[in-house]
C-alpha cells in the first residue's frame, strides 16, 4: 500500500510539530541533498502554460528514489476563489517503480520554498543579519519569516505589499508569535536598513519590483517571485552587479531573473557554494542574489522529510493506487466477472 500524508493531515504534522521547528528540520534535508546534487537526474520542469496560468511537472530521481510533483501556478485565482499554487507529489521506489509516499504538497511546497530561501541566505547573506524585508505579503510571507528566523534569528521584519490588507494579515499572524512587523508604506521604506531582501509577488509580468537604487551593499536578496517564463521582479541592473546564485542554471535560463540576461550571463549553483566548489560571498559589500524558481531536488527533500517526520504515526494512512493482483500476470482477474469475489 502507498502511504498517504492528506491536507488535513499535513496541517496536523505542522501543528503538531511547529512550523518553525518543521522549516530548520527541511533546511537540514535540503542541504544534505543539495551536497549530493551530482547524484540526482536533473531536468527543466515540462510546463504547460496558458493565458491563465501554467500547469508543471517536476520529476527527479538519486538512484533510490525518484519524486514527481505536480504544481499549478495562476495569479489570477484568488479574485476568483481559488488558490494560486496547488500541489501534490509523490515518491517511488527505483527497484521496483511502486509508489510509496503520496503527499499533498501545497503547504509542503511553502514549506520547501522558504527552508530554501533560508537555506541560501545561511550560505550568502552576511553573518549577524538581523532584518529581513519582504516585498510581497502573500501566501509565503509568514513561512519566508518563520524559516529565516530558525535559520538565521531574524526577528525584525519590514513588509510591504500593494495591498494593504495583506500587510495587515502578516501581522495579524506574526506578531503573536514574537516577530517585530514594521509595515512599509513603499518599497523603499521596506528596505530601508534591511540585512535580506525577499521579492514574493504573484503577478506574471516583466516587472520592477525591486529597483538597483534600492540595494543597498552587502545586502543579500532572495527573488524567488519570478518563476515562470514572462514574469521577473527585479532591475537587470542588480543582477549585473551582484554575484547571483541559482538552482538548476538550465531551468533558471528560462523562467528566473536570469531570463532578461544573455544566454551566457555568469551564475553560480547553490549546491556549489555549500559543497565550496565556488565562492558564495568574497565580502561584506557584495550584493549576493539568491534567483530561486524552485527545483525537482527540493521537492524530493521536502517529502522526505515530510515522510520521515509523519511515519509510524496517525498522520499517513494508506491508499490503495497500485494494482496488485495474486498473479503478476494477469491483471484481467481484477475485473472477470467470473472470477471468485474475495
Amino acid at each position: 500500500m502507498t502511504q498517504l500524508l492528506d491536507v488535513a493531515n499535513m496541517a496536523r504534522w505542522i501543528r503538531r510539530d511547529g512550523a518553525e521547528k518543521i522549516l530548520v528540520r527541511m533546511t537540514d534535508y535540503l542541504e544534505a541533498d543539495f551536497r549530493r546534487w551530482e547524484r540526482f537526474d536533473k531536468t527543466p520542469r515540462l510546463a504547460s502554460h496558458t493565458p491563465l496560468g501554467v500547469i508543471e511537472l517536476m520529476p527527479t530521481s538519486d538512484g533510490e528514489l525518484y519524486s514527481f510533483k505536480y504544481v499549478n501556478g495562476h495569479p489570477s485565482n484568488p479574485a476568483r476563489g481559488f488558490q494560486t499554487v496547488t500541489a501534490f507529489g509523490v515518491l517511488a521506489d527505483v527497484d521496483n517503480g511502486y509508489p510509496t509516499f503520496l503527499a499533498e504538497m501545497t503547504l509542503l511546497t511553502a514549506l520547501r520554498t522558504a527552508a530554501t530561501s533560508a537555506l541560501a541566505a545561511k550560505a550568502l547573506a552576511r553573518p549577524g543579519s538581523r532584518t529581513l524585508a519582504l516585498i510581497g505579503a502573500g501566501s509565503q510571507s509568514e513561512f519566508q519569516a518563520l524559516a529565516c528566523r530558525g535559520v538565521l534569528g531574524i526577528e525584525d521584519l519590514r513588509v510591504f505589499d500593494v495591498d494593504s490588507a495583506a500587510i495587515d494579515k502578516v501581522r495579524r499572524n506574526l506578531e503573536p508569535l514574537g516577530f517585530r512587523v514594521h509595515a512599509a508604506s513603499s518599497v523603499h521604506d521596506a528596505v530601508d536598513g534591511a540585512d535580506i531582501i525577499t521579492t514574493c509577488t504573484a503577478d506574471k509580468a516583466r516587472s520592477t519590483v525591486l529597483s538597483a537604487a534600492q540595494v543597498r551593499p552587502g545586502v543579500h536578496v532572495n527573488a524567488i517571485g519570478g518563476d515562470c517564463p514572462g514574469k521577473t521582479e527585479l532591475d537587470a541592473e542588480i543582477l549585473e552587479t551582484a554575484r547571483v546564485v541559482v538552482e538548476f542554471t538550465p531551468q533558471t535560463r528560462i523562467e528566473g531573473e536570469i531570463q532578461q540576461m544573455a544566454p551566457d550571463f555568469p551564475v553560480t549553483e547553490l549546491w556549489q557554494v555549500l559543497t565550496g566548489n565556488a565562492a558564495g560571498r568574497t565580502s561584506p559589500e557584495e550584493v549576493t542574489v539568491f534567483d530561486s524558481v524552485g527545483f525537482a531536488i527540493s521537492d524530493f527533500s521536502a517529502l522526505r522529510c515530510a515522510r520521515d517526520a509523519t511515519a509510524g504515526s496517525d498522520l499517513q494512512s494508506e491508499v490503495d493506487l497500485v494494482a496488485q493482483p495474486d498473479d503478476p500476470k494477469d491483471l484481467f482477474s481484477l475485473v472477470n466477472v467470473l472470477a471468485p469475489v474475495s
